[in-house]
């Protein structure tokens, strides 16, 4: 379960304290629930995503994990840029205690993320898709509760894309999913409810259909 109390987020610019993108957000989300986070650009979905991952902060409220959740897949950050792929892998796994079975998740990881030799170069030689594709694999190593992903089925080519929904569906089997995706398909098959950010608040639904309808409305009003 995930509890999210009167959290709200702002971020500071050069020119000063910017607008909120999130005000006053209070949730409860069941531990084994697929959920889709919709809303228009800029609405604070990727941002609800990190702070739900503990990749950032909330300005005022609190975020409680009352279970294992991932790091938001597909988002940019998190790796060290100096290190190989095979050296953040290696340094993850121990840093969660999976040194008893290192190098199997390893050669899991270089063969999924389909990298070859650039398993052994440094991370910030890797492009979006590449570094998307390693924390991807690397999700698939840990038995998280919640998995967090943020347009990860967009990375790839035609061949990864089918993998990795292959990949996501027996996620969704076995855990729980909290999904920022601007494809409907996609939310409509992996989602049964939804998250609609509006205006810095967020409206649960029980049926992610409805949260789509409320979106499409609030794009053509």
């Amino acid at each position: 379960m995930i509890v999210l109390k009167d959290v709200a987020k702002r971020y500071r610019s050069d020119a000063g304290t910017s607008k909120w993108v999130l005000t006053n957000v209070t949730l409860t989300i069941p531990r084994r629930c697929s959920v889709g986070l919709v809303g228009r650009n800029g609405a604070g979905k990727s941002t609800l995503l990190r702070l739900i991952g503990g990749i950032d902060q909330p300005t005022r409220g609190s975020v409680e994990r009352r279970c294992r959740v991932s790091w938001p897949l597909g988002f940019g950050g998190g790796l060290q840029g100096s290190l190989t792929g095979r050296q953040n892998v290696k340094f993850v796994c121990r840093l969660h205690g999976f040194d008893e079975h290192l190098s199997e998740q390893m050669a899991f990881v270089q063969t999924f993320s389909e990298l070859g030799d650039a398993f052994d170069e440094p991370i910030k030689t890797y492009s979006s898709g590449m570094s998307a594709r390693l924390k991807f694999a690397l999700s698939l190593v840990f038995d998280f509760e919640v998995y967090l992903v943020d347009e990860l089925t967009a990375v790839g080519d035609a061949a990864f894309k089918k993998k990795s929904r292959a990949a996501f569906q027996e996620l969704a089997d076995h855990a729980g999913l909290i999904m920022v995706s601007h494809d409907e398909r996609s939310l409509k098959e992996f989602c049964s409810a939804g998250i609609w950010l509006h205006e810095g608040r967020a409206h649960w639904f029980d049926n992610i259909d409805e949260a789509l309808a409320c979106y499409k409305d609030s794009i053509s009003a």
